[in-house]
């Protein structure tokens, strides 16, 4: 039996998920049983090796896809903007500008184009892109392409942000870069953020919450509360404690992943 979207997670809950699992046609289960809580304005990661159902979890949660069982719930500002989405690709239309493309979702609301233009703006001022709106998607690095889809996504001001392993593509340093700048736009938007990653150094400088997953059916094996004084810097990403934070979690994805330990 099929189960929906129901915008009542609870005070102060963004995203709720309850004994939610997802089997597809093919009978591949892909998911679950899983229960999670996401609260308003954390920001939670989710770990775990390809295919364990990260992305499906983030599918669930957008209404993209409905679970085969149990219930997803989401928060609903009554703006009708909840939630945004970066996928693991830019998809960018490759025959239009920046604006273009940013503006894409606005267009599809019908929203007003003087409104639309400065939303437009706003959001390529805030991911670092105003001077590029008239540029086209071929002049861009792979960098800048994933930060106009980080602007598609905000430009509708959606109160969750999901993002789907949006920088595993990218070289190290231009990473490392992107990171720094994420975290900077949640603590100044205060966006409820659930990203997925396969990468145990990005979860733990990105997170205040790390979710490890198993392998498939992804179910939760461990979960890791990282609690870094803030704002986090590249102090942070060279400290001892950052060090001990990543060793705890390779150790619990690794036992996740039914990898055995050196002793």
């Amino acid at each position: 039996m099929l189960s929906g979207i129901d915008a009542s997670p609870g005070a102060g809950v963004a995203v709720s998920l309850r004994g939610v699992s997802k089997t597809y046609d093919s009978g591949v289960v892909a998911l679950g049983p899983i229960d999670l809580d996401v609260r308003k304005s954390e920001f939670v990661s989710l770990l775990g090796p390809s295919g364990c159902g990260k992305s499906t979890a983030l599918r669930l949660i957008a209404g993209l896809s409905a679970p085969t069982s149990g219930a997803v719930r989401v928060s609903d500002s009554g703006a009708g903007r909840s939630i945004g989405f970066v996928f693991q690709e830019p998809t960018l239309m490759p025959w239009t500008s920046v604006r273009e493309n940013v503006r894409l979702p606005l267009k599809l609301a019908h929203v007003p184009h003087s409104e639309a233009d400065a939303r437009v703006g706003e959001a390529l001022a805030q991911v670092g892109l105003a001077e590029f709106a008239d540029a086209y998607p071929r002049e861009l690095s792979g960098g800048m392409k994933m930060r106009v889809s980080l602007a598609r996504a905000l430009v509708t001001d959606p109160d969750i942000l999901l993002m789907d392993e949006p920088f595993a593509a990218l070289d190290e340093i231009t990473r490392v870069r992107l990171n720094n700048d994420l975290l900077a736009l949640w603590r100044k938007l205060h966006k409820t953020v659930v990203f997925v990653t396969h990468s145990v150094f990005e979860s733990v400088y990105l997170s205040q919450r790390v979710i490890v997953m198993t392998p498939r059916p992804g179910r939760l094996a461990a979960e890791f509360r990282i609690a870094a004084a803030e704002p986090r810097s590249e102090e942070f990403r060279t400290s001892v404690e950052y060090a001990a934070h990543c060793r705890e979690v390779s150790i619990a994805l690794a036992r996740a992943s039914g990898e055995k330990l050196a002793s």
